[in-house]
C-alpha cells in the first residue's frame, strides 16, 4: 500500500444469536440501519459518497446485489453505485480492502464499506427431486396427467436440505469448520481446559465491555418490528458464564476423543457493520480527524483442513509490506471462530520453528504476543460470528479501541473457511 486510507467512523448493529430477536430482520435491513447511522452522524454530504460496498455470504434471494438495496433503502442518491463482495468469513474485510484499492487508485474518495449477514434467514431447501416433481406437475396439462404425476410423489421429496450446514462444510476437504478446528487442537496440543478458559475469558471481556458502555460507541439500536421492541445490546454474551458450565458440555465435532464444543466455538449469529472510508485529500477538505488509518492488508491461502491458521499466514504479509513486526502492534484482534483456532495461531506466532516448518511467509515478522492485548473486549466466542460481517466488525472494534486507549498500531486478522486468511494493519495517527 502507498497512501493510507482514513476510517472516519463506523457502527454495527447488536449481534444477536440466530433464531432469536433478529429472526424476522433481513440482511438488507441490518445493513440499511448501519449505513443510515453512518450518514446521519457524519458531516459528509450523501451526494459525495462514491460507492457502497458490502460483504455478504448467504445472499438473500430477494436482494440481488444486496449492497445496492442497502444503499437505496438507506437514502443514498440513485446515481451512487454499489457492489457486493464475498470472501466467506472475510467478506466484511474484503469490502474494506476493495474500498482501499479504489481510493488508492484515485477512482473514489469516499466509500461506505460494510458487511451484513442474517444467518437466521439462511433457508431450508427442497432436494432436486422435489424441484423436478413440481416442474413435471406444472407441465401436466389435463387433470388425468396431473393425477398421474401426483401418483409418483414420494415422501423423501420433502426431506429438507439445511443450507446453513451445507455452507459450514468445506466442499474441497469435506470437513465442517468445527472439524478443522479439532485438527488444530490435536496438532498443536491445545487442551480442552485451555479452550474452555479462553471461552470463559471471551464472555467475561465482552460482558465487561457491554457493562462499561464501551460498545455503546459502536452499537446502533435496531427496532425489530415483528417483536415491537428495540434491540440495543448484543444477545449472546453471558456475564454469568462459569468454567463449570463449559466443562459439562460434550465434544461436538469428534464425539469420542474431541475437545471442541459448542461452548468454546462461536455461535451462529445475525448482524451488520459498516465503516466510512475516506482519502487523505477529503479528510483535509472536510477537516476531519479520523479514528484510524488503514496502512496495509493481505490475504493468503492455505490447506482448507487447517483454515484456522489463516491469520498466521496473512499477518506476516500485511506487516512486511509496511516494514512492521508483530511486536510493534499495541492491540490485536483475531476473530474467534473457535478457541482452539485462536490459541493455535498464537502458538505459531510465538514459535518461529513451527512457523517456518508449516511454510509461513516472512516468519521473522512474528513473535510471542502478550495475551493482554489480544481481543481486549472479547470476541466471537461470546459475540457470535455473522460470517459476512465479522471481518468488518473486528476492524471497527480495533479502530475504536485504538482511539479510546490512545494506542498507535493495531492488527485485525481472521481465518476464512475454504483455507484462507486475512489481515489488516491500522495506525491511529
Amino acid at each position: 500500500m502507498n497512501t493510507p486510507v482514513a476510517i472516519v467512523d463506523g457502527f454495527r448493529t447488536p449481534f444477536v444469536k440466530a433464531g432469536a430477536d433478529f429472526s424476522f430482520v433481513s440482511a438488507q435491513e441490518l445493513g440499511r440501519v448501519v449505513t443510515a447511522e453512518l450518514l446521519a452522524r457524519s458531516q459528509v454530504d450523501p451526494n459525495h459518497v462514491d460507492e457502497v460496498i458490502f460483504g455478504n455470504v448467504a445472499h438473500p434471494m430477494d436482494a440481488a446485489n444486496i449492497s445496492r438495496v442497502i444503499a437505496l433503502q438507506a437514502g443514498l442518491p440513485l446515481n451512487i453505485s454499489a457492489q457486493t463482495v464475498s470472501r466467506n468469513c472475510a467478506s466484511g474485510m474484503q469490502s474494506i480492502a476493495t474500498a482501499v484499492d479504489m481510493i488508492q487508485a484515485k477512482r473514489s474518495n469516499i466509500i461506505i464499506a460494510g458487511g451484513t449477514e442474517s444467518m437466521s434467514n439462511i433457508p431450508l431447501v427442497f432436494p432436486k427431486s422435489m424441484s423436478l416433481f413440481l416442474e413435471k406437475l406444472a407441465r401436466s396439462k389435463s387433470p388425468i396427467a396431473k393425477l398421474k404425476t401426483l401418483s409418483t410423489f414420494k415422501l423423501s421429496y420433502l426431506q429438507p436440505i439445511i443450507a446453513l450446514l451445507q455452507g459450514l462444510k468445506d466442499p474441497f476437504c469435506g470437513l465442517s469448520m468445527g472439524q478443522t478446528a479439532q485438527i488444530l487442537a490435536n496438532e498443536f496440543g491445545i487442551s480442552r481446559e485451555q479452550q474452555d478458559f479462553f471461552a470463559l475469558g471471551s464472555h467475561q471481556k465482552t460482558s465487561a465491555a457491554m457493562e462499561s458502555g464501551r460498545f455503546d460507541l459502536e452499537v446502533v439500536p435496531l427496532f425489530a418490528s415483528q417483536l415491537k421492541k428495540i434491540i440495543h445490546r448484543d444477545i449472546g454474551p453471558r456475564a454469568n458464564q462459569t468454567i463449570q458450565a463449559l466443562e459439562k458440555l460434550p465434544p461436538y465435532f469428534d464425539r469420542k476423543h474431541g475437545s471442541v464444543t459448542v461452548g468454546n466455538s462461536c455461535p451462529i449469529t445475525d448482524g451488520a457493520s459498516a465503516l466510512l472510508l475516506m482519502s487523505e485529500e477529503k479528510v483535509r477538505e472536510y477537516n476531519i480527524t479520523p479514528i484510524a488509518w488503514i496502512r496495509s492488508y493481505a490475504f493468503a491461502g492455505l490447506d482448507p483442513k487447517r483454515m484456522g491458521l489463516g491469520p498466521a499466514v496473512a499477518t506476516p504479509l500485511a506487516l512486511k509490506s509496511i516494514s512492521k513486526k508483530l511486536s510493534d502492534m499495541d492491540l490485536i484482534e483475531i476473530n474467534e471462530a473457535f478457541a482452539a483456532q485462536v490459541l493455535s495461531v498464537l502458538k505459531v506466532f510465538k514459535t518461529p520453528a513451527i512457523a517456518k516448518h508449516i511454510g509461513i511467509p516472512s516468519p521473522e515478522t512474528l513473535s510471542e504476543v502478550d495475551p493482554a492485548i489480544v481481543n481486549v473486549n472479547g470476541g466471537a466466542v461470546a459475540l457470535g460470528h455473522p460470517v459476512g460481517t465479522s471481518g468488518n466488525r473486528i476492524v471497527l472494534t480495533l479502530s475504536k479501541e485504538l482511539h479510546l486507549r490512545n494506542k498507535q498500531w493495531g492488527l485485525a486478522s481472521i481465518c476464512i473457511g475454504g483455507g484462507q486468511g486475512g489481515a489488516m494493519v491500522l495506525e491511529r495517527n
